[in-house]
């Protein structure tokens, strides 16, 4: 059973809300101010805290930075309309969300629910040291999955190949894994193979000295030296020409680079993740992507299903992209109508997570009530 601490100076609204949320099926703590709410978590773990943001002598702000020096449970802020923008600078300083007066117990209910799944989801996967917590939402056991498999394989140098459809969240998985690292330190540098001409790919990557072409006035480091000590983000790997495919193998076995004009081999101590949305073994078969590269770089492969696969994740997903967007326009939108949720959850989403943030971005833009309709959701009907 999920437990949950209520910290009001309202008895009232503490007995409404602990009667609530006992109803609902969770085990449910009471305080009457901050400093008492700071004694029980002393003492005590919870899952979630709901904390009311205007209180005397401790107020929801300074209760928040005590509190997260006590625990990581994410912290929700009760609000009414006019001091919802310190419930916005609360979000800044680490609240997971807030909720505005007056709610129904269903409005309740599904936020305290989108904390706990958002929570239980990484709570096991290891933190790099000083970063912020990590903003994938999963909702469905493959994505929990595929999580854990990266949280696995990111304390090695092990090369990670991760495979699917454009908006999946590739790259940000790819930042997971380095962030989970003893690579955190370092650099973490991208680079996307499709977005950059082909002649100029090659400089990007290995760098130049001063004088090897036309315009090259001094010496440029590459992606390569950039990420030593890091890691380096190949993306779309598959779009590199097969000639600079052989140099990338040869960086991968050697651990060396030669900058364009340069005479001397680069040392470089560099963690290689690639992503592809592309079939990579048809490429190999057709003889548009190196065999040898290949079997180089899908040392630890992780497929990210399309977004259509695990619908389950699309309702929180788009809750949290509404509070996201609805924080940065500084809209008082705070719900999303079922029958939005229903033309969200049938459409097929060719452009995934990307699509669905940028199909709720809109939304907030367009939606002149507290709640999120049809009328504002506009899909591509490809």
């Amino acid at each position: 059973m999920y437990r949950i601490l209520v910290v009001d100076d309202d008895q009232q609204m503490r007995m409404a809300l602990s009667t609530t949320l006992k109803h609902i099926g969770y085990d449910v703590d009471v305080a009457g101010d901050a400093q008492q709410a700071l004694k029980y978590l002393k003492k005590s773990d919870y899952d979630v805290i709901l904390t009311d943001l205007k209180m005397p002598k401790i107020d929801g702000i300074e209760f928040l930075t005590k509190a997260r020096s006590l625990t990581k449970a994410p912290i929700i802020m009760i609000t009414a309309f006019g001091t919802i923008q310190t419930a916005v600078e609360a979000m800044k300083l680490g609240a997971f969300d807030f909720i505005l007066k007056p709610f129904s117990a269903d409005a309740l209910k599904k936020v305290i629910e989108l904390a706990i799944s958002h929570t239980s989801a990484t709570r096991d996967l290891p933190k790099a040291e000083g970063e912020a917590p990590f903003d994938f939402i999963v909702h469905s056991q493959r994505m929990k999955d595929i999580l854990r498999l990266a949280a696995k394989v990111a304390p090695t140098d092990a090369t990670v190949l991760l495979l699917g459809e454009s908006g999946t969240g590739k790259e940000m998985l790819a930042r997971f894994i380095h962030n989970t690292s003893a690579r955190s330190r370092g650099n973490f540098i991208a680079i996307n193979c499709a977005a950059i001409p082909q002649n100029l790919l090659e400089s990007e990557l290995f760098g130049y000295e001063k004088g090897a072409f036309s315009g090259a006035t001094r010496m440029h480091k590459g992606k390569f030296e950039q990420a030593h000590g890091g890691t380096l983000l190949l993306d779309e790997i598959t779009e590199m020409p097969l000639e600079l495919q052989a140099k990338i193998l040869r960086v991968l076995q050697e651990k060396k680079i030669d900058r364009l004009g340069g005479t001397e081999p680069v040392d470089v101590d560099v963690r290689i993740i690639c992503t592809t949305n592309r079939n990579i073994e048809e490429q190999v078969k057709e003889g548009s992507f190196r065999e040898d590269l290949y079997y180089r770089i899908n040392v630890f492969p992780i497929r990210i299903p399309p977004l259509r696969e695990r619908k389950e994740e699309i309702e929180p997903l788009a809750r949290f992209f509404l509070k996201k967007y609805a924080s940065s326009f500084g809209k008082r939108i705070t719900d999303i109508s079922q029958e939005a949720i229903e033309i969200l959850q049938n459409y097929r989403w060719p452009g995934n997570v990307r699509e669905l943030e940028n199909v709720i971005e809109r939304a907030v833009v367009l939606c002149e009530s507290d709640t999120i309709t049809p009328d504002d959701i506009f899909l591509h009907n490809l």
